[in-house]
C-alpha cells in the first residue's frame, strides 16, 4: 500500500482543513516546496496535492505552489482542485504531474472524466469525496443525492488509474479513517482505491494495508503533527 503525504494549499501556503471546512484552517507552512522535499527526503513514493482555493474557484489558483514543488522534487506527484476542463488536464501534465484527480466534474461532466481517461492512459484518477455515503462537490460545499459506490461503478470500464475516496466528516480530524466504508467501496470496483481522510496513526494505515484490498493511503495532519513518522510508516508499510 502506498502512503501519500498530503499537502493541500490555501493562499500558496501548506494547511490543513477540519472536515472540509475553508474557515477552520491550519497554517503548516508557508513553503509547499519546501514541505514536499522534506517528504521526498523521507523516502515517499509519491505526493499528493490539493488546490483547496481551485476547489472553490473552478479553475488553478495555488499554481505556483505546485509548479514549485514539481520543479523540485523527482517523485510523482497528483493534484486535485479546480480541473474541470481538457485544456486544465493537458496543461497541467505538460508541467510535469503524473496524475490528475477530478473530482466535482466527475459527477457534473462524467464525460470528460472518460475522455480525460482515453486522452491520459494511467494519469486520471477520481476523487470521490463523501459525506454519509454520498457524494460532496465543490470543495465539499454541495451535497449530491449521489451515492459514492454508484459514482465509482460508473466509471469501471473508464481506464481510471485510481479513485481516491475521502469521507468528509473524518478528514482533519484525527479521529481515524473509516475503514468499513473505504473497504466495501475498494470490494465493489476493480479500479484501485485510495484512501484519504481520518488517517491520524500508525495502527490506521496498517489497518487499511491488512484489508488486503486498498492501494493506497492519503495522510496530511498527522505527519505535520508528528503523530505519524513518515520514514517510519513507510518502513513499516513495506515490512
Amino acid at each position: 500500500m502506498i502512503l501519500y503525504p498530503a499537502i493541500d494549499l490555501k493562499d500558496g501556503q501548506c494547511v490543513r482543513l477540519l472536515r472540509g471546512e475553508m474557515s477552520a484552517a491550519t497554517v503548516f507552512g508557508d513553503d509547499p516546496a519546501a514541505q514536499a522535499a522534506k517528504f521526498e527526503a523521507s523516502g515517499c513514493e509519491w505526493l499528493h496535492l490539493v488546490d483547496l482555493n481551485g476547489a472553490f474557484a473552478g479553475q488553478p489558483v495555488n499554481a505556483a505552489a505546485v509548479e514549485a514543488i514539481l520543479a523540485r522534487c523527482t517523485v510523482p506527484a497528483q493534484l486535485g482542485g479546480g480541473i474541470r476542463d481538457m485544456a486544465t488536464i493537458g496543461m497541467w501534465l505538460e508541467k510535469g504531474l503524473s496524475r490528475v484527480i477530478l473530482g466535482t466534474v466527475a459527477v457534473e461532466n462524467p464525460a470528460l472524466v472518460r475522455e480525460a481517461a482515453r486522452a491520459f492512459p494511467g494519469k486520471v484518477a477520481v476523487g470521490i469525496d463523501a459525506r454519509k455515503g454520498f457524494v460532496a462537490t465543490k470543495g465539499w460545499a454541495e451535497e449530491t443525492d449521489v451515492q459514492a459506490t454508484d459514482l465509482a461503478r460508473s466509471f469501471e470500464d473508464a481506464g481510471v488509474a485510481a479513485i481516491i475516496y475521502t469521507d468528509i466528516d473524518r478528514d482533519g480530524a484525527m479521529q481515524g479513517p473509516n475503514i468499513e466504508a473505504t473497504e466495501a467501496l475498494a470490494r465493489a470496483v476493480t479500479i484501485p482505491v485510495i484512501a484519504s481522510g481520518g488517517v491520524s496513526r500508525m495502527e490506521d494505515l496498517i489497518a487499511l494495508r491488512d484489508t488486503g484490498v486498498i492501494a493506497g493511503a492519503i495522510s496530511g495532519r498527522a505527519l505535520y503533527d508528528g503523530a505519524i513518522d513518515l520514514a517510519t510508516a513507510l518502513l513499516a508499510l513495506k515490512a
